[in-house]
């Protein structure tokens, strides 16, 4: 695709470059040209100009009174015969191949002009007004004429060839054209051409990312889901295992204390040392009854299947406060009451969570915990007063795995932070209709 394109860039360029030199040669011609019928309309000028004034000039010569004034005339006619012979040799120079034979007869005929007029200053001065006059107007009057003739001659050839030249000049205009038209025609086929294909390349590209994308997707989904049914079986493995420690070994442990109390109440008086151990026996079964619940409560409360949410969330606040010395403040007004099992735990493990954060992490000493409707859903929100941090860069496992149970039931997880100023967690969780 970069060759096509570059290969085209090339191609126009060519095509400028080609169109500019094409009209750089042919504005040089022209130029050439017309510079060339200047300057022979220029000498024929003057020659047509010189060839009259002689004229004058020797008639005046004739007509002088006195030899000064004869003299004068004399050397005009001198400067005038130079320019016209030097306008000769100008128009020799810039002559053209047909006007070759009408400027050798000019030449001729202007030779002949100059003898004439020469032998005119050539007459003594008692013939001069006779014979000089009438040779003046018999000889040199009919050169005259037919030397311009032959200058108008000159000149309709070079008016001739001005007009060859522009009607050639048309025809390099045409021709150029034609060709810039052709090479025009070229680039836009090229173009054209390189276009579909950019355009099929990138049909199938997109179809293929779409595919990418589709696929991804669905990879995405079934993560999604497989973490779903990863955390539902954690959750359902935690009811389990917290059910078989309560009934299994809580009653074992129960009944060991209760036997361990009826022990301590049968032991003689007197027998202090087996008292001590009665009463060591039972106090290890009182702690681990207390583990055992513990671990119980925090596995899966009893209360959340048996009292619903917010009676849980209390206890969760309470427990939390023992242990840590945080104040937790959990307010919930008019909670629906059928919550589905999902919403529950997933609101319960998500405030367990934040707790733990807030206790571990912020150091915060108070903790409000909102739990709220909001027509079709539940709204949650827990604020704490800790140091806070920086919610765009830091993101746990904590956060992530609150983040996906939000997610897996549709709805909105946000953490508002930064540092120093605490930390606020809010969640939207659509009910079912």
């Amino acid at each position: 695709m970069i060759a096509g394109f570059g290969g085209l860039l090339l191609l126009m360029l060519a095509v400028g470059g080609y169109a500019l030199q094409m009209f750089e040669q042919v504005r040089q011609s022209d130029a050439q040209e017309r510079n060339v019928y200047l300057r022979r309309a220029r000498s024929l000028e003057s020659v047509r100009a010189g060839i009259y004034q002689s004229a004058i000039v020797m008639r005046d010569y004739l007509l002088a009174p006195d030899p000064d004034s004869a003299g004068k005339h004399f050397d005009e006619w001198t400067d005038i015969r130079g320019a016209t012979d030097r306008a000769m040799l100008e128009c020799a120079s810039a002559l053209d191949p047909a006007e070759t034979v009408p400027f050798r007869n000019l030449q001729a005929e202007v030779q002949v002009y100059w003898k004439l007029l020469d032998f005119i200053t050539e007459l003594p001065p008692r013939n001069k007004h006779i014979h000089g006059a009438e040779f003046l107007s018999k000889e040199v009057v009919r050169h005259r004429t037919t030397m311009l003739n032959l200058v108008d001659r000159i000149n309709e050839i070079d008016s001739r060839q001005m007009a060859a030249g522009d009607a050639k000049l048309n025809a390099t205009f045409a021709m150029l054209r034609l060709r810039l038209m052709m090479m025009v025609a070229g680039t836009v086929a090229v173009g054209l051409l390189l276009a579909i294909f950019t355009m099929r390349r990138t049909l199938r590209l997109e179809h293929a990312l779409e595919l990418r994308y589709r696929e991804v997707a669905r990879a995405r989904g079934e993560l999604q889901d497989l973490s779903a049914r990863l955390v539902s079986a954690q959750e359902e493995e935690r009811r389990n295992i917290s059910r078989e420690l309560h009934d299994e070994v809580g009653q074992s442990l129960s009944a060991l204390l209760m036997e361990a109390g009826n022990a301590a109440a049968r032991v003689p008086l007197g027998s202090d040392e087996v008292r001590r151990h009665v009463e060591s026996i039972k106090k290890l079964a009182e702690a681990s009854v207390n583990v055992i619940r513990n671990m119980t409560l925090l596995l899966r409360p009893s209360m959340l299947d048996d009292f619903g949410l917010v009676p849980a969330l209390e206890w969760q606040a309470r427990e939390v406060s023992k242990r840590t010395g945080m104040r937790v403040h959990v307010t919930a007004p008019e909670t629906p009451p059928e919550l589905p099992d999902e919403h529950r735990t997933c609101i319960y493990r998500v405030v367990q969570e934040a707790l733990h954060n807030c206790s571990r992490h912020a150091q915060a000493r108070n903790v409000r915990v909102v739990v709220r409707p909001g027509g079709e859903k539940i709204l949650l929100s827990v604020e704490d007063d800790g140091q806070g941090f920086d919610a765009r860069r830091v993101r746990g496992l904590g956060l992530v795995g609150m983040q996906e149970r939000v997610h897996h039931l549709g709805g909105t997880f946000e953490v508002q932070s930064a540092p120093g100023t605490g930390t606020r967690l809010a969640i939207e969780l659509p009910l079912a209709s």
